[in-house]
């Protein structure tokens, strides 16, 4: 649907009735930055095809729109700039990352704001550019600004609750605590990673903004405000390409720990089957002796023996003695 749409003539806004007009109006004065500024939120193909019969946007900008869930860029299409904004939002609850997405184009005289999702970066925005004529006088790149100066100010706050979540598992993997499971590890990476694919390709097509000869990006206060927002952006994924690699080495010391822990229990288990194997050897022999003379043969020579009872005991005591002697002598007791 449209959420709002205006004409700005010096800064200060005005209504807008007719699209087709106003923008007759605004091409018939080639010097001004006045513009048309019309914001969209998850538009369907009826309404899109509404405003695209008058900007006359390239199609593939408009397949993009249409389409959803694109890769961030900025594109040029003939006189138009094409931006693709990826939007994220930090939830304390889960700590979870959500993404969303903004597509901003900037054309003669007109600029046309779209959001997908549910995220909703851009209110305010408006309100507070029109609040600041001045801004608004930089013509229609200072509302591309404006927009992605909030997004990437929201990047830094993501990056900022990363790096709390990112200490909290350092120090309890580190600190041997069992809470921190693998899971949660791989978890925080993947975050990390929907960070990282916001920030990462938004970076060279900034560059491109603010360096490039072929930049529709005006030489002077805009030029300065964009190069502003690509040094936090730059901050931004310095910091979260870093967590990444930190991540993967805090994953592999608990997976080595879990390791040397499951070696430990390993060792523990075979000392006790040794213990107990010791002990069931010992019991072992006066088992058998005493299972040999409980038989109840009449031809057992040493049944009737005077002595024959105490030289048995005496027997099965020096060979438990000897075997006790012998397992405590190579270590299984």
């Amino acid at each position: 649907m449209i959420i709002d749409q205006a004409t700005y003539h010096d800064g200060v806004r005005r209504s807008c009735f007719d699209l087709s007009d106003t923008l007759e109006e605004l091409r018939s004065r080639p010097g001004t930055t006045d513009f048309l500024w019309i914001g969209l939120n998850d538009p369907t193909q009826a309404e899109f095809d509404n405003v695209n019969d008058e900007l006359r946007l390239h199609p593939l900008a408009v397949e993009d729109v249409l389409k959803g869930v694109q890769r961030a860029k900025i594109e040029r299409y003939d006189d138009t700039l094409f931006a693709i904004l990826k939007t994220l939002r930090y939830v304390d609850a889960t700590s979870d990352v959500e993404t969303g997405e903004v597509m901003v184009f900037v054309g003669d005289h007109f600029v046309v704001t779209v959001r997908n999702g549910q995220l909703n970066p851009l209110a305010g925005i408006r309100a507070r550019l029109e609040a600041n004529p001045e801004r608004l006088r930089l013509g229609p790149m200072s509302v591309l600004h404006a927009v992605m100066d909030e997004i990437v100010d929201n990047y830094t706050f993501v990056e900022g609750e990363l790096a709390i979540d990112l200490d909290e598992i350092e120090a309890r993997v580190f600190a041997g605590e069992r809470m921190a499971e693998s899971h949660e590890i791989y978890r925080l990476k993947r975050e990390v990673l929907e960070t990282r694919r916001a920030t990462v390709p938004l970076l060279p097509a900034l560059e491109f903004l603010v360096h490039s000869p072929r930049s529709t990006v005006p030489d002077g206060e805009l030029r300065l405000l964009f190069r502003d927002v690509s040094d936090h952006l730059k901050t931004v994924t310095d910091h979260v390409e870093s967590y990444d690699r930190l991540l993967s080495d805090i994953l592999g010391a608990h997976l080595a720990q879990v390791g040397v822990e499951q070696n430990e229990v390993a060792v523990r288990q075979n000392s006790d089957m040794r213990k107990i194997s010791a002990w069931v050897a010992i019991a072992a022999v006066p088992t058998m002796i005493a299972g040999i003379y409980g038989m109840n043969f009449d031809n057992i020579p040493e049944l009737h023996w005077h002595y024959g009872y105490f030289i048995c005991i005496g027997v099965m005591a020096a060979a438990c003695l000897f075997l006790h002697r012998a397992f405590r002598k190579s270590g299984w007791l």
